[in-house]
């Protein structure tokens, strides 16, 4: 079960494979130069809005590189007296490891992934996932202050499978959004994009 504590969430910003299509998975493919531009832009809009939100005090990030950079260039911009905040990686926070579809164009299987009817061969499955993902979230939000956690766009959708959203929704690269948990007598997490 998810814990009920507010977070920041940023996917990374584009990469080549984004940009064709394909399903990355735990590949681990760099920004690229539009990925670099929109961590940027992220990073401008965190330290526009996150002091008035919810302030971010530190980061944790998965550690594949796409992820990281984009960690690396938004705290660039939440400097407080000259220090950004302290980055940290979580390995539960790598992408979904899509087995023998990295690489390909992403396709019909993907719904059924989600739904948890079909898991590609050496894949990891939804509810894995779902788990992982969790764990990970709760081990992020434990610390001091608001946590920004920066990782991927299938892990973004087990993570609103377990606020009981609608998962299987697209999330954009590098476009910051709040979660906030249900107050008493509310069903669902708030989650606001910022942009």
């Amino acid at each position: 079960m998810l814990d009920r504590k507010s977070f920041w969430y940023l996917r990374h910003g584009e990469t080549a494979w984004n940009r064709q299509g394909l399903s990355q998975g735990r590949t681990d493919i760099p920004l690229n130069e539009t990925g670099i531009a929109q961590a940027h832009a992220a990073g401008s809009v965190l330290h526009k809005e996150s002091p008035g939100v919810l302030p971010v005090a530190r980061i944790v990030s998965s550690p594949l590189s796409r992820a990281l950079r984009t960690a690396e260039i938004a705290a660039s911009y939440l400097q407080t007296d000259g220090r950004a905040p302290v980055i940290t990686t979580d390995k539960d926070l790598e992408e979904v490891c899509f087995g023998e579809q990295e690489g390909q164009p992403m396709g019909d299987w993907y719904d059924d992934w989600v739904a948890g009817t079909f898991t590609p061969p050496g894949a990891e499955n939804f509810a894995e996932l779902r788990a992982r993902a969790v764990a990970a979230v709760n081990r992020a939000t434990q610390g001091e202050g608001t946590v920004l956690i920066v990782a991927h766009g299938a892990l973004f959708r087990a993570i609103r499978s377990a606020m009981g959203l609608v998962p299987n929704v697209r999330l954009p690269n590098a476009v910051p959004l709040t979660a906030v948990p249900p107050v008493q007598g509310e069903a669902e997490w708030t989650l606001t994009v910022f942009s």
